[in-house]
């Protein structure tokens, strides 16, 4: 089953499922974004908006998602936002290089075929100096976890994966810098993490 279908399929019931469990780490992580000023944010992978409540009002924000059922669902919900909403791949986002000031990836790195992509495409679109914000589920380094493991071939199909090591993913992103690591759920299998693509420094006159 393709990505695009299995959540069209899932959209009606996403909510139920995650909504109440997830809702006080969502909340944590997106802290981090700035309060005051007016920021360029990109939400890659929207799902059906459950972050776009608990965003500051004062940035501009584009949520995209690869199904228009997410998208349909999500709009519902960012109306007090100033907020565009996109239908794309968040593995071949459809931006500009250094478009956005901060971007949130939230369940998603987990969800798609190849996470190291999304992650690449994630700091191509982001401006030196900003920040990525990822909430997920994460195996550790060297972490056997041979039920998650055993499930993988089957549940990533459908919905999810279970096998990403966040470690490989920034080894293969040598751009970004780890600001925070914090275990928010399911004793640390869900982590909040604040990832910086630090600016280049500044050129030295002759």
């Amino acid at each position: 089953m393709s990505l695009r279908l299995s959540y069209t399929l899932l959209a009606p019931f996403y909510d139920l499922a995650i909504r109440r469990p997830l809702h006080k780490a969502r909340l944590r992580s997106l802290q981090a974004l700035p309060q005051t000023g007016a920021c360029s944010v990109l939400i890659n992978g929207v799902g059906t908006g459950l972050d776009l409540p608990l965003l500051p009002v004062n940035h501009r924000y584009v949520s995209l998602d690869l199904t228009t059922a997410m998208l349909a669902r999500a709009r519902s919900r960012g109306k007090s936002l100033n907020i565009a909403y996109v239908q794309g791949d968040s593995m071949a986002l459809p931006f500009a290089d250094e478009s956005f000031d901060h971007a949130v990836l939230h369940l998603i790195l987990a969800v798609v075929s190849n996470p190291t992509l999304c992650l690449t495409e994630t700091v191509r679109v982001l401006k030196p100096g900003g920040t990525i914000l990822v909430f997920d589920k994460f195996l550790r380094s060297g972490e056997s976890a041979w039920l998650r493991r055993a499930l993988n071939p089957l549940a990533h199909r459908i919905v999810t994966r279970f096998d990403v090591v966040l470690e490989d993913l920034l080894a293969a992103t040598p751009q970004l810098e780890k600001e925070s690591d914090v275990p928010v759920l399911a004793s640390g299998w869900f982590r909040a993490v604040r990832l910086v693509k630090p600016a280049a420094p500044a050129q030295l006159s002759p």
